[in-house]
């Protein structure tokens, strides 16, 4: 399971069976504690690495307008609001539709796009913007201080059912339209994280006109550099160029429409049938490169490659501490010291995916990687000593039994959002979870029973899930007792923990970045220490290109953007 800013329905990523364009090929201060941070420097801006620009420089040539680029992804579109959805692909494919009030530009860092300008105060609580003007959407309307109304109050409207977008802005409480050009939105409390909010596509802005459409009509209309043309489910959705385009952030590569013609994102879920289409030529860029074919991608002058590690919260196993065994901490952390988590992860990954010991990523603003001492690593014995401990002997079959019950756990598998090869990391995981007498369940379910049976109603002892984005703050939307996932939230391991919820609010409210540090620091030697999560491993992103592909940027949470891009010869 991959949510994103990774994680609509956030049920979210659904295989392509059979596909029709793409044939199969199955043979082949809070900043200053930033590790090896993946912000971009400039969003948008800087070219992808790779060397996927070296032929144009060779030759001396300058971009060329015009054709189409297709790119094969894993996932699928669930919703087309990116106030509803909440998966990897509605951020990738909705930053080109949509244009943000700010851009990230470093790890605590922001400049202009829409807003030109802004003022804090209140304490904190009053955010003034001042907006860009001559902006239009792709229905003709213009860009105004009510569209960043329109755009806040849909997020936060209860019969959007945001499956993310609302966590962001928790404390937002109105927007007030001062003239076309100003805005002042008020929050409830200060909150920090506010502008890394405002600068991600799921709060991108959008047409008063398309939202005041009933849902069955609802059509993505922003001012971005490409138009929403059509979505075939779970095969395609086709973008177009925005001949009008006249507002990238401030900084960008050039000005006026992107290069392209068109953009169009292929769902492909079988990693052997991207890296075909990629190589066949069928498609000009893939993500999820597989790592088995990796080094074939890393010398051709054919390709270029690219790794960037993800910010955010790693590839983690959360483990519900509220039903069953796992409300015993003793039985947590014996699973969690159960699983060679180091082995596991370099024999499938190919030493790619970097192992995990703390829930965030270590390109993630306040990772502390003092944290991992707190986690119950790989150790069998220390293992069966706590389930001795904790009143669990073993039966006549292996596993553990107490009080005529033994020791199962649920964790559902949801195939439609399996990628990376998760499936099989599970699989090792149950194994070396049955080895120290522990069994683990893992009935097949499809996205409704997955929602609607496990996330909300509860019914699950594990959940593995990722979640990309380029904040600490991501450990409030993880782990506070109200950000359930019934309410927006990513707490699946369903923590209740009142000094949590104080630091990570506290946090999120300071002014002061040894406060914040402090807070997040807590946070991560709490919850590793309390087996709330077992860390797997950091997602990478693994992207190439065909070298006729120029110009590609990467965003502050490691995905391509396409503005800049244009096909060479």
């Amino acid at each position: 399971m991959s949510l994103s800013d990774d994680t609509a329905t956030r049920a979210g990523e659904r295989p392509v069976r059979r596909r029709r364009r793409l044939r199969s090929r199955r043979p082949v201060a809070v900043a200053a504690a930033v590790v090896a941070v993946a912000v971009v420097a400039a969003v948008l801006v800087a070219s992808a690495r790779g060397g996927d620009d070296r032929p144009a420089r060779q030759a001396g040539a300058g971009p060329i307008a015009g054709g189409s680029l297709t790119y094969a992804v894993a996932g699928t579109q669930v919703s087309l609001d990116p106030a509803v959805a909440a998966t990897a692909v509605t951020g990738l494919i909705d930053r080109n539709v949509f244009d943000s009030l700010v851009a990230q530009t470093g790890p605590a860092t922001f400049g202009p796009w829409l807003a030109t300008g802004w003022k804090v105060s209140n304490g904190g609580r009053t955010y003034t913007f001042t907006l860009r003007q001559g902006v239009t959407f792709h229905d003709g309307t213009p860009f105004t201080a009510q569209a960043v109304k329109a755009t806040l109050d849909h997020v936060v409207d209860p019969a959007t059912k945001s499956a993310y977008a609302a966590s962001l802005i928790a404390p937002y409480k109105e927007a007030r339209v001062v003239n076309d050009h100003v805005v002042e939105v008020t929050l409830a409390r200060p909150f920090t994280p506010f502008l890394q909010a405002l600068s991600v596509p799921y709060l991108g802005i959008q047409s008063p006109a398309a939202l005041a459409k009933p849902v069955a009509d609802y059509r993505p209309v922003g001012t971005g550099p490409f138009s929403f043309v059509s979505w075939e489910k779970d095969k395609r959705v086709t973008l177009r160029k925005n001949a009008r385009y006249a507002s990238p952030p401030a900084g960008a590569s050039h000005q006026g429409a992107p290069y392209l013609d068109d953009l169009v994102f292929e769902f492909v879920s079988e990693d052997a049938t991207r890296y075909g289409a990629l190589t066949s030529g069928q498609a000009q860029g893939i993500a999820g490169v597989p790592p088995v074919n990796a080094a074939k991608l890393k010398s051709p002058a054919d390709f270029s490659f690219s790794a960037q590690e993800t910010p955010g919260l790693n590839y983690n196993l959360y483990l519900n501490q509220t039903r069953g065994p796992l409300r015993d901490v003793r039985v947590r952390r014996a699973l969690s010291a159960s699983i060679n988590v180091d082995q596991l992860v370099k024999n499938i990954y190919f030493g790619l995916f970097p192992v995990a010991r703390n829930p965030l990523s270590r390109t993630t603003a306040a990772y502390d990687a003092s944290a991992e001492s707190a986690f119950a690593s790989y150790d069998p014995a220390e293992a069966r000593r706590l389930l001795d401990e904790a009143g669990w002997t073993t039966g006549e079959n292996g596993y553990r039994v107490k009080d005529g019950k033994t020791l199962t756990l649920v964790w559902p598998y949801w195939a439609e959002g399996n990628k990376e090869q998760r499936d099989v990391l599970a699989q090792g995981i149950q194994a070396q979870a049955k080895l120290v007498g522990i069994k683990i369940e893992r009935p097949t379910v499809d996205t409704g029973a997955f929602v609607g049976t496990y996330l909300i109603g509860g019914a699950y002892d594990l959940v593995d899930v990722s979640f990309a984005r380029p904040t600490p703050d991501v450990l409030r939307f993880a782990f506070a007792s109200g950000n359930t996932y019934a309410k927006a939230g990513g707490n699946v391991a369903l923590v209740k923990s009142p000094q949590i919820d104080h630091w990570v609010e506290e946090a999120a409210e300071t002014s002061d970045p040894a406060t914040a540090e402090r807070d997040y620091s807590s946070v991560q030697q709490e919850v590793l220490r309390q087996a709330y999560v077992v860390p797997l491993y950091t997602p990478v992103q693994l992207t190439a290109f065909s070298a006729k592909v120029r110009g590609i940027a990467f965003d502050a949470q490691t995905y391509p953007v396409f503005y800049g891009a244009w096909l060479g010869g």
